[in-house]
């Protein structure tokens, strides 16, 4: 099967599921907020964030849930255990509705991915 194809961030979020897309909008508030330095891009046909040293964060939709994942996520500090994933380098963590983001602990893992903590 032929991965999808966007030409933009705006692009793969109008194509998610109307619930995954509140999820989405509210992961990208938060990645704006806590690091507003890094850029919209899709890759892979998922939703990421860029940093200068390359690939940051990502998102990507399942049919319950959204993965918010991070490209080195095996080097991460993660206290309270909201990682998953066994690949070598990177994890996610999966988000069934936006009342499910925890804000201050994504902000956390998210500047520790991004390199400014």
């Amino acid at each position: 099967m032929k991965m999808k194809t966007y030409g933009s961030f705006d692009e793969y979020l109008k194509d998610q599921s109307r619930s995954n897309q509140a999820i989405i909008r509210g992961l990208r508030r938060l990645v704006k907020r806590v690091e507003p330095g890094l850029s919209e891009s899709v890759k892979w046909g998922n939703g990421c964030w860029i940093g200068s040293k390359g690939p940051v964060a990502y998102v990507y939709s399942a049919p319950d849930y959204v993965q918010f994942g991070f490209f080195r996520g095996s080097t991460l500090k993660d206290p309270k255990g909201l990682l998953e994933g066994k690949g070598k380098y990177v994890r996610h963590t999966k988000v069934h509705k936006p009342s499910g983001i925890d804000a201050r602990s994504f902000a956390a893992l998210l500047r520790q991915a991004a390199g400014t903590r």
